[in-house]
C-alpha cells in the first residue's frame, strides 16, 4: 500500500468540536505519575463510572474468578518516549479488567505484538499490570480513560478526559512520532495537541488509514484503523496493513534520532 504523505500547515484558529475547551478546567500536572493518580481517582463522568463498576461486579464468565480493576485506566509506557500511540478507550473486559490500557483483549494483542516486532516492547502480549511488560521509546494512551457502553463515549465525556491527554502530550517532551488509532483518537489528539485550534479545516490532518503528515515543528503523524474485532475480523484491517504503520513509525523514529 502506498503511504499518503502530506504536510500540515499552520492556519488561523477555527472553531470545531474537537477544539472546544474541556468541560472541566485542566489541572496542572507536574509529572506523568501525577496524571496517573488523577486518572485513577477520576469521577467526572457518572455514566461511565456506573458502567465500569457494574461490569466489574458482574464480570464475564471467562473471567469470573478474577478481580476486575473497575477504575479509570491511565496511560502506560516510557516517560522518554519518541512514539506516542493513542487509542479510543479501555475495553469493558480488557483494560477495565486488567487496569492497563490495551491489555487483556484482542486489540491489545495486536498492538503489543506490533510494538514487540518493531522494538518498542519487551514482549509480544500483555495480560495484566503484573506481567513485566516494559515499553522502550513508546507511550500508549487513550482518548477516554473509562470503558464506555458500546465503545461510544459522548462528546462531553471525551471533553472531560481531554485534560489528561493534554498533560501527557506536554509532559512527553521527546515524542516525535504519533500514531492515532481510529477517527475518535485522531480528533482527540488534534484537540489536545492544540492543532485543531491553530489550523483551519482545510489544513488539519484528515484521518485515513495509512495517512502520514509532517507536522509543524518536525514531528510526524501516522493514522491507522483501530485494531478492534470489527475491523480485524472483517478484513478492513489486516496484519500487513497494521505492521506497515508500525514499521513506518519505527523508521520515522530512527530517522529523527539521527
Amino acid at each position: 500500500m502506498t503511504a499518503r504523505v502530506a504536510r500540515a500547515r499552520r492556519a488561523p484558529r477555527a472553531p470545531g468540536a474537537a477544539g472546544a475547551r474541556p468541560a472541566h478546567a485542566p489541572a496542572t500536572f507536574a509529572s506523568l505519575a501525577a496524571v496517573e493518580r488523577a486518572v485513577i481517582g477520576c469521577e467526572r463522568c457518572p455514566r461511565l463510572r456506573r458502567y465500569c463498576e457494574r461490569i466489574a461486579r458482574e464480570r464475564k464468565r471467562a473471567f469470573a474468578t478474577q478481580a476486575y480493576w473497575g477504575k479509570p485506566v491511565p496511560g502506560f509506557g516510557d516517560p522518554r518516549a519518541r512514539l506516542l500511540v493513542i487509542g479510543l478507550a479501555p475495553a469493558a473486559h480488557g483494560g477495565n479488567r486488567t487496569g492497563r490500557v490495551f491489555t487483556g483483549d484482542s486489540s491489545g494483542s495486536w498492538l503489543y505484538e506490533a510494538l514487540h516486532r518493531f522494538g518498542f516492547s519487551n514482549q509480544p502480549d500483555s495480560t495484566g499490570r503484573g506481567d513485566r511488560l516494559a515499553l522502550t521509546g513508546c507511550y500508549v494512551t487513550a482518548a477516554a480513560r473509562c470503558a464506555p457502553p458500546a465503545n461510544r463515549p459522548t462528546p462531553r465525556e471525551l471533553s472531560r478526559c481531554r485534560p489528561y491527554l493534554e498533560a501527557e502530550i506536554r509532559l512527553l517532551r521527546d515524542v516525535r512520532v504519533i500514531v492515532t488509532l481510529g477517527h475518535i483518537a485522531h480528533r482527540a489528539w488534534l484537540g489536545a495537541s492544540g492543532l485543531w485550534e491553530r489550523m483551519g479545516p482545510r489544513e488539519r490532518p484528515r484521518f485515513a488509514h495509512g495517512a502520514e503528515f509532517a507536522l509543524p515543528g518536525g514531528s510526524v503523524l501516522l493514522c491507522s484503523y483501530h485494531p478492534s474485532r470489527q475491523n480485524t475480523n472483517t478484513g478492513r484491517l489486516t496484519r500487513p496493513m497494521w505492521h506497515d504503520v508500525f514499521r513506518r513509525a519505527r523508521e520515522r523514529v530512527d530517522g529523527l534520532e539521527r
